[in-house]
């Protein structure tokens, strides 16, 4: 009899929003939805010449639509919010994305967090909504996005 192997993807992100002076305001923990783009990424970067680039950017926006597979963008990203990683990391099977969104980026009442390939359109593998967070210009947002595939 043959086994057969089931492959599962969870996503999380740990959201923290500080003040200017380094003081938390908020915290969010929340799973994510992985994208069907995103699962295509993730199995298109298997190949040894993948033609889908690695995640490098996250996007935060204003829509609260619960996500759904078939999401290539955020519902409303706010202009100017991309960016790009400060780190990617991976031990095992889980990779851990971590992002800062800084003074004067990304501000407004945020409900959702995308991770992307690239600093302007690309596929975003990955998709959250949350409760409203309202981060002001002077504030600093920063996301851990921890993908365990197992």
């Amino acid at each position: 009899m043959q086994s057969e192997d089931t492959i599962r993807i969870v996503g999380q992100l740990d959201i923290v929003l500080r003040d200017r002076r380094g003081r938390i305001k908020a915290r969010r923990r929340v799973k994510n939805l992985v994208t069907t783009v995103g699962k295509s990424v993730i199995a298109n970067r298997m190949l040894a010449g993948p033609s889908l680039g690695a995640m490098t950017h996250m996007a935060v926006g204003t829509g609260g639509t619960a996500p759904a597979v078939g999401d290539t963008q955020l519902a409303a990203e706010i202009a100017g919010s991309r960016t790009a990683l400060t780190s990617a990391t991976n031990a095992t099977t889980v990779t851990t994305y971590v992002c800062t969104f800084g003074a004067g980026v990304g501000s407004g009442a945020l409900q959702e967090a995308g991770l992307f390939n690239a600093a302007s359109a690309g596929q975003m593998q990955n998709r959250s909504t949350y409760t409203t967070i309202t981060k002001d210009p002077t504030d600093s947002l920063s996301i851990t996005w921890t993908v365990t595939i197992t």
